[in-house]
């Protein structure tokens, strides 16, 4: 089915009393950091966190009445969940959510909180699907697909109508793909507005399927992901089309550049985003010289990440950029040996997080011992700083991997 500028205006209509009209700013400290012009649409400020309620709305305000008052069913373990519970509730329409066993309870919980009634079935997304979409054949339910649907699709494409009309000097587009929605529709409403721009999506090095899609390519898609909101097996058929005649190309990125995006989103932008979220970032990280020396507009799609995740996302990042790291030091087992470590860490500025001190390292003589410590330091430099000066007083010096017990 072709979707058309004019469709996604239309969505825009139909949704504008209903979504937020998200800011689409320059960031400083982004292209600062990038070299390069970064303007950022930040969808994470979208009601239930993630541009999913755009679709689900676009859905929902083609349904009559009476379609309405039967309900709808969707299938999802995330942000559409959330976008089509979230605004069901504010149409009064009674919906249901299929979410496969073992989906984390706070995403759960979110959902119920929405107002929905929720069914954990399969143990695959696919397995959920369908089950949805029985309840749908049974209870003359309306099911909303995430992703490859004609409204659905207008309604992501309005991101792309909103970036071009607020900043129309952008030179391109950078989308996070999953099952293509938000892309097909973001490429016919940009390529629509500035037939010059390009579109380049962004998914997973784990799950290539637009990668596979364009390139009749047959790589795996599996595998544990930070982003998991677009670990999408197959594009979906309604927006592959439209996806080879609008969007230029597609990049993958890898499990640290995401890492990096969630990490850098918050150091530099002061935002917080979801992995997912955070992969067109990751695609300016991983593919500087695709984006040099242009004016470059990127979907931060949402901001929904589990707490404790990216607590673990920001330390390991720290790790990597040896901003935080543990030393292993073997030293004479005499008194004054700790405070002397101690004392050039502190007249260097490293900050000291955890001190672990043995006398029972079977790998060093009896008369020896083994201090761990662990250290904050401003950068690489500074940290290869300490060691060095802990070095020249005599000490024998390890870099502990992060993975090490």
């Amino acid at each position: 089915m072709t979707i058309t500028l004019s469709d996604v205006k239309a969505a825009a209509d139909r949704i504008k009393d209903g979504v937020v009209r998200t800011p689409c700013l320059e960031s400083e400290g982004l292209s600062r950091r990038l070299g390069t012009t970064v303007v950022v649409k930040y969808e994470n400020l979208q009601h239930t966190g993630a541009f999913k309620a755009r679709g689900a709305l676009s859905c929902l305000t083609t349904l009559t009445d009476e379609e309405r008052s039967r309900g709808v069913v969707a299938m999802s373990a995330g942000n559409h969940a959330q976008g089509v519970a979230y605004q069901a509730q504010r149409l009064h329409a009674p919906a249901t959510i299929v979410m496969p066993k073992g989906t984390p309870f706070v995403k759960v919980r979110k959902t119920t909180e929405y107002g929905a009634k929720v069914e954990l079935e399969g143990d695959t997304l696919e397995e959920a699907a369908a089950h949805a979409r029985a309840l749908a054949s049974d209870q003359g339910l309306t099911f909303i697909h995430p992703y490859d649907d004609a409204d659905v699709i207008a309604g992501q494409g309005t991101i792309g109508l909103e970036m071009i009309e607020d900043d129309p000097e952008l030179d391109v587009l950078v989308v996070p793909v999953g099952g293509g929605g938000m892309i097909a529709g973001c490429a016919v409403a940009a390529k629509g507005l500035k037939p010059s721009i390009e579109v380049i999506g962004v998914e997973p090095d784990l799950y290539p399927s637009l990668t596979n899609a364009l390139k009749r390519g047959n790589i795996p898609c599996e595998g544990s992901t930070i982003g998991e909101g677009i670990a999408v097996r197959a594009i979906g058929a309604t927006a592959l089309p439209l996806i080879e005649e609008h969007v230029k190309d597609v990049v993958t990125v890898s499990e640290t550049s995401m890492e990096r995006a969630v990490s850098m989103f918050l150091s530099r932008d002061k935002v917080v985003a979801e992995g997912a979220g955070a992969a067109s970032l990751a695609a300016l990280i991983e593919h500087p010289a695709l984006f040099a020396g242009r004016r470059v507009g990127l979907v931060l799609s949402g901001g929904n990440i589990d707490a404790r995740m990216l607590s673990s996302v920001l330390m390991r990042d720290l790790l990597r950029l040896g901003q935080v790291l543990t030393l292993s030091i073997a030293m004479p087992d005499k008194p004054g040996q700790l405070n002397a470590v101690a004392s050039i860490c502190a007249d260097l500025g490293a900050n000291v997080l955890e001190v672990a001190h043995t006398r029972f390292a079977m790998d060093l003589s009896a008369s020896a011992a083994r201090l761990n410590i662990t250290i904050e330091t401003r950068d690489e430099a500074h940290a290869q700083l300490v060691i060095t000066r802990l070095t020249e007083a005599g000490f024998t010096i390890r870099i502990k991997d992060p993975t090490e017990p």
